[in-house]
């Protein structure tokens, strides 16, 4: 039996842990693998726009998915309700897989590694507290300056418990929090409105999001680039250098490079980078890192979605393509190891292959010598949503923050650039790699296949030769 103050408990109310193992085993039988996934989520928002609090949510949710895989083919159900009765009718699915012919996938490694704390952050700051902190940051950011016109904050937790069974009775469980505090800006003068945005999360409670050195840096970096944006100029169009800031304009990595990396892309020739393992695919210099260990980190998990232990995952190293994102299914049907790559938005998902923290190392170029080093060009801090093909790796991403550069100095903010190119072809244009590797501040969320998971992006300032500029000027 699962002790009573064990979080796990929630998973067992209408079920006994050994009966979930024995119905694993039978239902799964006839596939080479799968597993079963038992979920509960806990998780709230507040929302604090013009003045007063406009929404408060909080939502628990509890449910199972069942998973077969039978050579290539995956059979998947899930419901809301952990009952014995509901996962036999959901094995009742797999009836329609083909009996397996290979031989059983080996079990995930075992791990006792904990990456974050096992504590809800949802139970430990009483609502006042959540609202006061929201009410704290309005004023705060109000007296930043008068032509703050509008403030914006938002406050969200969650907490999910996890238990992956599989018919050869391996198990693993994990604990999952995740908080996230953010501020947006609508600056206003001169009939001109313009806006800036800061946040910060990660697998943690809600303490570093309440200490206030963190929250006021939220508000002044909010502020500053709204101010900064007040004053900018029309962006130039056409082909130009760009230098990318640190930190979170590695989502344009993640986006235009990451996903390619993906084994599921790759195992059906759909990547850019498919059947290049050992070629050259970037300059050199260039090192691509996937590291779902990293502790509290956003991207981060103990162990992934399919009970496998996450690890670093050197993709490129100095430029040359080493290996890709796997989940289980596509490691084996590939021959290679899994890289607890293996990742889903709930209960109700299906895993697939998916980034964790994905990065760029840092270099030996000082970022000041390589603005100097540019002629014209645009140096990019910050980027807003972009669309991405992963086939072709090509992407086109708006800057939320970005100046124009003349003789190697900033000479103005500009506003409406789009970066347009491709993800292959920009890794091999990099000529300058900056000393000041920086992860983002932990607000990512990445979309695949319908699904959405929390996600780690870095870089370090990146000098490229060569990248369309969509402008307005």
């Amino acid at each position: 039996m699962t002790p009573a103050n064990d979080p796990h408990a929630l998973l067992y109310t209408q079920l006994d842990p050994e009966e979930a193992k024995a119905l694993t085993t039978r239902l799964l039988a006839p596939c080479d693998d799968g597993e079963l996934y038992l979920q509960f989520m806990a998780s709230e928002s507040f929302a604090f726009d013009d003045g007063r609090l406009k929404t408060a949510d909080y939502s628990r949710d509890s449910g199972f998915g069942l998973r077969g895989v039978s050579g290539e083919t995956t059979g998947f159900a899930h419901a809301n309700e952990i009952s014995a009765r509901a996962i036999a009718r959901a094995g009742e699915t797999l009836r329609l897989l083909d009996p397996a012919t290979a031989a059983k996938a080996a079990p995930p490694e075992r791990t006792n590694r904990h990456l974050y704390t096992d504590a809800s952050p949802l139970d430990l700051v009483p609502f006042a507290e959540k609202v006061a902190l929201l009410e704290k940051i309005d004023a705060v950011a109000r007296a930043k300056d008068p032509r703050v016109a509008q403030v914006s904050a938002s406050l969200s937790g969650s907490w999910s418990a996890i238990d992956i069974i599989r018919a050869d009775g391996f198990t693993a469980r994990d604990i999952r929090p995740l908080v996230r505090l953010n501020v947006s800006i609508v600056a206003q003068a001169n009939g001109r409105r313009e806006t800036g945005s800061f946040g910060f999360g990660g697998r943690y409670l809600y303490d570093d999001l309440f200490d206030e050195g963190r929250w006021m840096r939220a508000v002044d970096e909010a502020v500053r680039q709204a101010m900064v944006n007040l004053e900018s100029v029309e962006a130039p169009a056409g082909e130009t250098s760009v230098l990318l800031g640190p930190g979170w304009p590695g989502i344009l990595l993640h986006e235009a490079v990451g996903h390619g990396l993906e084994g599921d892309f790759n195992r059906k020739g759909t990547s850019a980078f498919a059947g290049r393992i050992g070629e050259r695919v970037a300059a050199p210099g260039v090192t691509v890192i996937d590291d779902g260990s990293m502790t509290d980190r956003r991207g981060s998990l103990s162990i992934d979605d399919e009970g496998t232990p996450t690890r670093e995952t050197v993709l490129i190293e100095d430029g040359i393509l080493r290996g890709y994102m796997q989940d289980r299914l596509n490691a084996r049907l590939m021959g290679v190891e899994a890289t607890g790559n293996g990742r889903r938005q709930s209960y109700q998902h299906a895993p697939m292959p998916r980034m964790t923290n994905t990065f760029m190392r840092g270099g030996s170029d000082d970022p000041a010598d390589l603005l100097s080093r540019m002629d014209n060009g645009i140096y990019a801090t910050s980027f807003g949503g972009g669309q991405v093909d992963i086939v072709s790796g090509k992407f086109v991403f708006a800057c939320t923050e970005a100046y124009k550069v003349e003789k190697g100095k900033v000479v103005a903010p500009i506003k409406g650039a789009t970066l347009i190119g491709d993800g292959p072809t920009v890794l091999t244009k990099v000529r300058g790699i900056g000393n000041d590797m920086a992860l983002d501040e932990g607000v990512g969320m990445c979309g695949k296949g319908g699904q959405s998971v929390p996600a780690g992006v870095g870089q370090p300032t990146l000098l490229v030769d060569g990248i369309t500029v969509g402008g307005t000027a």
